[in-house]
């Protein structure tokens, strides 16, 4: 049975000759690989622990009869370096029992090129990984387990074909006929949806595709009344909002706004405090996916002429999801104080920027939005809505 010093000293040994030139045949002098001993075993230079000491020599003596590898050893039967064998270099994968790296790659290729054409996500990242691959990069979202990157690729490509509010594990079910295996792999497939496609924040980006784990509702209020199977409900006459759970969105016949505009508002408190006399409120709980989006897109076609709003934090997850709704429905969506004016006004409740928050920021630049967020980067501020009277 191999030692996990044999395996220490080889897969490092092994490692470093997958990071080179050698590997890619990109290297013009034969390149040797050694490691050092002390680096893998720090207690091996501990002179009262002879038992690391022993075996750390019997494993590499072992590896070297096996003509694995060479050792540098002095008198004193004391390792500095080990080098790996590159003539026998198939053995050393063979006896660690290890797939060559060459053979992973060529089964990943496989793989991008049976979903490079799923959609243009896949496309992006695909082709991205194909040239990691040339340049000998490290492959993104995946950890040498095949069949865990074949299911990430099989949830993207189903995932952006979900067209209503599916449960989490109802859709873990439908794909892989098992209800916790895609909740397994969720974070790697929001990473590379949010890396690769155009969402406004991370964490909401499988409610975007209407993955969800409960019930949603888009609550609404103010000057705006709904036919829902030609029941009548005039807002206006409310004391407060009214939740409709999203599959009851498609029976809604008609709604007439009444006011003077429509509103999308970003967080709840906001939504809450928000005088709606005048405006038909909306706050779709933090996103707005397929089912949200033909809600607002029924208001804009049933409701000719009525200005449309988004009200929500002067921050760069502020401005993506205004552009994103502006994207997503073909609405002209207008942002309400969001701008400079309102920053300025209420700086003393402003927020200092991460390093996420600016790199975000620098993205938007070239938009409506460069006035204010020149402000931010200069000030190091961002504000968020709770702080702005409506």
């Amino acid at each position: 049975m191999m030692s996990k010093y044999e395996k220490t000293i080889l897969n490092s040994l092994l490692d470093k000759y997958e990071k080179s030139k050698s590997f890619t045949g990109d290297n013009k002098v034969n390149q040797k690989f050694a490691v050092k001993i002390t680096s893998l075993f720090s207690q091996y230079a501990d002179h009262s622990n002879f038992e690391v000491f022993q075996s750390v020599n019997e494993a590499v003596d072992l590896l070297a009869r096996k003509k694995l590898v060479s050792a540098k050893i002095n008198k004193a039967k004391v390792c500095s370096e080990v080098h790996l064998n590159m003539n026998e270099i198939d053995e050393v994968y063979q006896y660690i029992g290890r797939t060559q790296k060459r053979d992973i790659n060529n089964a990943v290729i496989k793989l991008l090129d049976e979903y490079k054409d799923k959609n243009e996500i896949l496309k992006r990242y695909c082709e991205t990984q194909a040239e990691r691959i040339k340049s000998n990069k490290s492959i993104q979202f995946f950890n040498n387990d095949l069949p865990e990157y074949e299911n990430l690729l099989l949830a993207v490509d189903r995932i952006l074909v979900v067209d209503s509010e599916t449960f989490l594990r109802d859709f873990s079910v439908r794909i892989f006929k098992d209800s916790k295996l895609f909740e397994h792999i969720s974070s790697k497939v929001i990473n590379l949806l949010f890396e690769y496609g155009d969402f406004p924040e991370k964490d909401q980006v499988l409610e975007n595709l209407n993955i969800i784990k409960n019930p949603t509702y888009v609550n609404c209020k103010g000057a705006g009344t709904l036919i829902i199977s030609e029941q009548r409900i005039d807002l206006s006459a409310l004391r407060s909002d009214i939740a409709i759970s999203s599959s009851m969105l498609d029976d809604i016949e008609k709604i007439e706004i009444t006011g003077k505009s429509v509103m999308t508002v970003e967080n709840l408190t906001s939504f809450h405090t928000a005088d709606s006399r005048d405006i038909f409120l909306m706050y779709l709980g933090g996103f707005h996916n397929r089912v949200r989006r033909e809600f607002i897109k029924k208001i804009h076609r049933q409701n000719p002429g009525v200005a449309f709003y988004h009200f929500g934090d002067i921050d760069a997850g502020g401005f993506y999801i205004l552009k994103h709704l502006q994207r997503q429905t073909g609405i002209d969506f207008r942002p309400y104080k969001m701008d400079l004016k309102t920053l300025k006004e209420y700086r003393d409740y402003a927020k200092r920027l991460t390093d996420n928050d600016r790199d975000r920021l620098k993205k938007l630049k070239g938009s409506e939005f460069d006035e204010v967020i020149d402000y931010m980067l200069d000030h190091n501020c961002k504000l968020e809505q709770e702080a702005i009277h409506f």
